[in-house]
């Protein structure tokens, strides 16, 4: 039996979304819907209300959200209105509605203090106006009663949008060297195999619901690394002729405080939807080709 007759795709114009859109045609028996802010406004509670009762929706896939972590230092009442309000009219509606959840949040709900692999069960404390909205949405979903997939991820890039491996290529392009931070420690993840994972979970639990499993997962690439390390990886795979300077982050300030450890677990996920992960350079040279 088919559960998943409309999905719901909320801000299919990000990096997440497009990526889905790329695998769309692996859903075959799915209608999905992929909506941004100019088809549907999360923070509008009609809006969404009317959206599921003429559309039917039975799984939301949450890729919406304030990711400007900088700006959102000064711009919290946007962060919280995107992070959190939006969550609160999404839950409503599903209960409503009886469909399901996939939400996508971030690594950055941790203040990175630590110096092994983050699992679900860690506690959060973010570092920023931005983390903690995230941490704050998760909160709400964790106690709604709803059925949920909480998706924490890190370092997200992609072909799309704009991104650190964008940005490095640019700048690249335009200067001899660039210094770039290496006491900030995590995983890059490339989006197309992070909407790969979400796109088995489905299958997985659209056959078989007993599979879906509420809680929070994490999924990032394998492996570990700076940005300064992610930086000479994508001058080295491009071949530009720029060389990379190893910097501390106190020699590059920023609004928000980053996390310095952020590295995810994702044991979980691997053995709960036997998920494989590549390892985040094969990810990297894959997506420069494309």
């Amino acid at each position: 039996m088919v559960r998943y007759k409309n999905i719901l795709i909320t801000g299919s114009n990000g990096q997440l979304g497009n990526e889905l859109k790329i695998l769309s045609g692996k859903l075959e028996n799915c209608n999905l819907l992929f909506t941004d802010i100019d088809e549907l406004d999360i923070t509008n509670a009609y809006d969404i209300d009317n959206f599921f009762s003429t559309n039917s929706i039975d799984l939301v896939i949450n890729c919406a959200a304030y990711t400007a972590v900088d700006k959102a230092e000064t711009e919290a009442d946007i962060a919280k209105e995107i992070n959190i309000n939006a969550i609160k009219n999404l839950i409503k509606c599903i209960k409503k509605y009886n469909s399901k959840l996939i939400h996508i949040s971030t690594d950055y709900v941790f203040n990175g203090k630590t110096h092994t692999p983050y699992t679900e069960t860690d506690t959060t404390n973010p570092n920023s106006v931005y983390g903690q909205t995230k941490s704050d949405g998760e909160k709400l979903i964790l106690n709604s009663g709803i059925a949920h997939i909480i998706i924490r991820t890190s370092w997200l890039y992609s072909g799309f949008g704009n991104n650190f491996v964008k940005t490095i290529i640019k700048y690249a392009k335009e200067k001899n060297e660039l210094n770039v931070v290496f006491d900030q420690i995590g995983t890059p993840t490339f989006a197309g195999d992070l909407a790969e994972a979400i796109i088995r979970i489905i299958i997985e639990t659209n056959n078989n619901q007993s599979k879906f499993v509420s809680g929070i997962y994490h999924y990032s690439n394998e492996g570990v690394c700076s940005w300064y390390d992610f930086a000479y990886e994508i001058i080295n795979i491009t071949k530009l002729n720029c060389h990379i300077n190893p910097i501390e982050s106190k020699d590059y300030p920023t609004i928000a405080k980053r996390p310095p450890y952020s590295v995810l677990n994702k044991n979980k996920i691997k053995s709960i939807f036997n998920i494989t992960i590549p390892h985040w350079r094969e990810s990297l040279v894959k997506m420069l080709k494309d």
